[in-house]
């Protein structure tokens, strides 16, 4: 535990100052912590980053996260971002082709979902963050009330398993107190800052998000259960890898725009 606590602390103290900035830092680690994610799973699959399909895979993941800013750059020279992301999920079936199936259609399969399962979540992070700081910390806030909710909700009146052929220490119970501590977080939003977007509605989002948060936190489970690892990387001791910490933000981020509150 106070591994865990040290290596939160020293993480909220490089991260919180550079989502606050804003700017190239931040856009810079965004970058990295997406790649990051990415190599993290590639190596669930023992599929090798610094291999051809998994430099291929970190190019793809790269076009995914271009801001809107490069993407008007790249249409000015002629290009679509679609493009060019179908033309690396082309190379990648070459591959399988060039490498007599050697690197089967299933592993290219992976190197692309693995890609657009990070690239999006990180994507949306950026955009969430350039409509306002506000949006990214409802969201993390959203996210840590959840877990906190459902953590000692769980671990005070749970009885009933939720998935545990994912995530045996889950349960119901534990799931319902992180949609209300997610609730709870998002009244105080309502209170105390001014998002433009009417309160019942962002209540209402508030228990959506918690619910998706819950589901990338699961997805991520039943991910690392496929392949047999405990924790997707040890960059963060005590906490695992980058995914372990972003699994919920990847679909709670691209969630704040589907739900139109920015």
């Amino acid at each position: 535990m106070k591994q865990r606590i040290i290596t939160a602390l020293i993480a909220a103290a490089a991260f919180i100052p550079i989502v606050l900035y804003g700017g190239w830092p931040f856009t810079v680690l965004i970058y990295f912590m997406a790649a990051v994610g990415l190599m993290e799973a590639l190596k669930m699959n023992k599929i090798a980053p610094a291999s051809l399909p998994g430099l291929l895979s970190l190019i793809l993941l790269f076009i995914i996260l271009l801001p809107e800013h490069f993407t008007e750059t790249l249409q000015q020279a002629g290009y679509e971002k679609m493009e060019l992301m179908t033309l690396l999920v082309l190379l990648l079936l070459a591959y399988v082709v060039v490498s007599k199936n050697r690197f089967h259609f299933e592993k290219a399969a992976f190197c692309v979902l693995a890609a657009l399962y990070v690239g999006f979540g990180f994507y949306y992070f950026m955009e969430t963050r350039e409509a306002g700081v506000l949006f990214v910390f409802f969201a993390l806030f959203i996210t840590w009330a959840t877990d906190s909710g459902a953590y000692f909700v769980g671990r005070s009146y749970g009885r009933r398993k939720l998935w545990p052929e994912i995530s045996p220490k889950k349960t119901i119970e534990g799931s319902i107190g992180g949609v209300l501590s997610a609730m709870a977080v998002a009244v105080l939003f309502a209170l105390f800052a001014d998002m433009g977007v009417a309160w019942p509605k962002l209540i209402i989002a508030s228990a959506i998000l918690s619910v998706f948060g819950q589901l990338g936190d699961l997805a991520e489970s039943a991910l690392k259960r496929q392949y047999g690892v405990k924790d997707s990387g040890a960059l963060l001791p005590g906490h695992g890898g980058i995914l372990d910490r972003t699994d919920s933000w990847l679909f709670v981020f691209p969630l704040v725009h589907l739900l139109q509150l920015v």
